[in-house]
């Protein structure tokens, strides 16, 4: 798993940042933020795809990831900047202790990847972290996604995304429906939910 994991970054590591971090970015400067006073949580940062568009922009991170190597790789970065205010911690992070108050979670499809019997407890957990007027950015995965079935990864139908999201404000909803090769070259069916949504 380790190698797998590995490749996996390799492959995605210097993409481009995920629209919804930017779309929750440009929201923030767009209401006045000020990029040296936010703080933002990466949940799953892998070696910085996310993370480093953060730090470029001014903010700080808490950059959580359960690959020991992913950590390692998102410090060794050429593109790190100097200046970078940055916090790593390798663990899952339905186990980690979250800093708190924070002005956004970012999880780019890592937030699926947690057990259905944990997922309620760390949404709880996400929430509470966000202080008013806060973000979530994540995706989600679907019920007609071709991983249904894997007991290690949630799954939520439209109507128990609608449920999940009810105690926020939606700011950025898509959902995506497409057949295509994983990083990792297997082909699947996508079944995704794209968010951004604010804390009242």
């Amino acid at each position: 798993m380790a190698e797998d994991w590995a490749s996996y970054y390799e492959k995605t590591g210097q993409r481009p940042p995920r629209d919804t971090l930017i779309f929750a970015l440009d929201r923030f400067e767009a209401d006045g933020c000020v990029p040296s006073d936010c703080h933002a949580i990466d949940l799953g940062s892998g070696n910085g795809r996310d993370t480093i568009e953060l730090l470029r922009r001014g903010w700080q991170v808490t950059a959580i990831d359960a690959e020991q190597d992913a950590v390692k790789g998102l410090l060794a970065r050429e593109d790190l900047p100097p200046e970078a205010r940055i916090e790593t911690i390798h663990a899952r992070f339905e186990d980690a202790a979250f800093p708190a108050p924070v002005d956004l979670v970012n999880s780019s499809f890592a937030l699926p990847l947690v057990p259905p019997d944990r997922f309620p407890d760390l949404w709880d957990k996400i929430l509470f972290s966000l202080k008013p007027g806060g973000r979530v950015s994540c995706q989600l995965y679907g019920d007609r996604d071709s991983w249904v079935g894997n007991p290690t990864i949630t799954f939520f139908s439209r109507d128990g995304i609608d449920a999940l999201l009810n105690p926020l404000d939606v700011e950025f909803f898509r959902e995506e429906e497409d057949d295509s090769t994983t990083p990792r070259g297997h082909v699947k069916h996508w079944h995704i939910f794209h968010i951004v949504a604010r804390r009242s």
